[in-house]
């Protein structure tokens, strides 16, 4: 009966103790919200409205706040922990996975509490929602990927965006027929998952099938129009991508900048740092492919948002590529700035972590010094065996990673390392050998090394024809 303190049930099933019929209809709004990466999450707060009594609003709302008013967010969960005498399992086990985020314990520790929850309730897909993010910022899918087989799957066969869920982990860890199998389930259960469109063009992307990707990605396009900062300008970046993999005209890429990642922050509801993020990932790209000299004030106009320090510390990659950015366009004493702010950053953490999170250090150095030219440092301070593969700590998608291995083929050809260059280079197409840029590089460094060497022109010429026969046949 309404007004009165009963035991209620969200969509998931999960018993919550609340006064407010209103309460629990927001409650799974914001769940919806949470799953198909929406711009509403902020129901939740109508939600604590309705019931100021209830544990799960008031953890929930203390978890959307924590990262936009601290202090808003700790007297939530203040009133939650004050009312969890009367609260259920479920919003017991919810509050502790919830505070052990905000009192900073360290990750593991956190996806275990969020495990045993969804042991216990494993319907609850916000919470394996959040339970996977972690796990990407560990460098984890492996984790990410039991959580959602082993623990939710098996109660959730037919429900919408688990099948989004499963397919990520799994192309993180490279099983991507598998990943494409989920995503495509996903996407017959919701054709407007924007996680399982995702999830297929990453597939897509890897297998070079750009011109697929694109056509894909475009006619999902409109059901991105309410989905948040990221899910938006990150759909777009990677139809962006596929564009310039595609020998698509800069003008394309242009577009799709100018109309969708940086007129987000033209909103009033935009999330800034998850559109620099997208935006800046371009522009290395862009950079590394030697086009940023044909894109006008662009980049200059984005690093300028940079110099505010509001957006510094929000996320690890981003860091990364602002800190190249404000070095490119000649900001050097701020691009500094942001390097010893990394760096004290990482000393005010558990020595576990300053252990994992150290090669983010490396990265941010090096990308000041490529940044600002001064690549024979860069070579230095990355060593002779570097791999962006293995820096998933950062919170990094391997498209995302990407970048940084044609950041890494760049220095080694502008500090000599020719051979070496050759060799990573090859080494990368056997892993994705339709992909145009790295057998344009090839060829090009080939080019290169007739002329300087005719003792190597009959070895070399020959596999120069080899390679320009293998990029018509793409």
């Amino acid at each position: 009966m309404e007004g009165e303190s009963t035991v209620k049930f969200d969509r998931w099933g999960s018993p919550v103790t609340t006064t407010s019929d209103a309460c629990i209809s927001l409650i799974n709004s914001y769940y919806h919200q949470v799953l198909c990466y929406g711009r509403e999450r902020k129901v939740i707060m109508a939600a604590m409205e309705e019931d100021r009594e209830c544990v799960l609003a008031n953890a929930l709302a203390a978890l959307f706040l924590f990262s936009r008013d601290t202090s808003a967010a700790s007297r939530h969960l203040q009133v939650a922990a004050a009312r969890l005498g009367r609260a259920t399992s479920y919003e017991k086990l919810l509050y502790d996975s919830v505070s052990s985020i905000m009192n900073g314990t360290d990750c593991e520790t956190v996806v275990a509490l969020h495990s045993k929850l969804l042991r216990e309730f494993p319907r609850d897909l916000a919470s394996l929602n959040r339970a996977q993010a972690l796990c990407f910022y560990m460098g984890r899918p492996d984790l990410s990927l039991g959580l959602v087989e082993q623990q939710v799957l098996p109660e959730n066969q037919q429900e919408s965006y688990i099948y989004g869920m499963l397919a990520f982990p799994l192309l993180e860890l490279g099983r991507m027929s598998d990943a494409e199998i989920s995503a495509r389930k996903g996407l017959e259960i919701n054709k407007s998952d924007p996680w399982s469109q995702h999830a297929l063009c990453h597939v897509f992307q890897y297998e070079c099938h750009f011109r697929e990707a694109v056509k894909f990605m475009e006619e999902c396009s409109p059901s991105w129009i309410d989905c948040s900062s990221f899910m938006y300008t990150h759909n777009w970046w990677h139809v962006a991508l596929c564009y310039m993999d595609g020998h698509s005209p800069l003008n394309r890429i242009l577009d799709i900048y100018d109309r969708h990642i940086w007129a987000e922050l033209q909103r009033d509801d935009a999330d800034c740092a998850e559109v620099y993020l997208n935006a800046l990932g371009l522009w290395l790209r862009v950079d590394v492919r030697g086009w940023i000299g044909y894109t006008g004030n662009r980049l200059r106009n984005l690093a300028n948002c940079l110099l505010n320090q509001e957006s510094w510390h929000v996320d690890w990659l981003l860091d990364l590529l602002s800190v190249w950015a404000l070095a490119h366009i000649g900001e050097i004493p701020r691009a500094e700035d942001l390097v010893k702010s990394i760096k004290s950053r990482l000393y005010s953490m558990s020595q576990k972590k300053q252990q994992s999170l150290h090669k983010g250090v490396l990265l941010a150095e090096a990308l000041f010094e490529y940044g600002r030219g001064d690549y024979q440092h860069a070579y230095d301070i990355l060593g002779p065996d570097f791999n962006a593969n293995n820096f998933k700590v950062i919170g990094a998608s391997d498209e995302q990673l990407d970048v940084f291995n044609e950041v890494w083929y760049t220095i080694l050809l502008n500090t000599g390392y020719t051979s070496k260059a050759i060799g990573e280079i090859e080494k990368r197409l056997q892993h994705r050998s339709g992909v145009p840029f790295l057998w344009n590089l090839l060829h090009k460094v080939l080019m290169d090394k007739i002329k300087q060497k005719t003792g190597l022109e009959i070895q070399d010429s020959a596999k120069l024809k080899l390679t320009m026969l293998q990029w018509r046949n793409l």
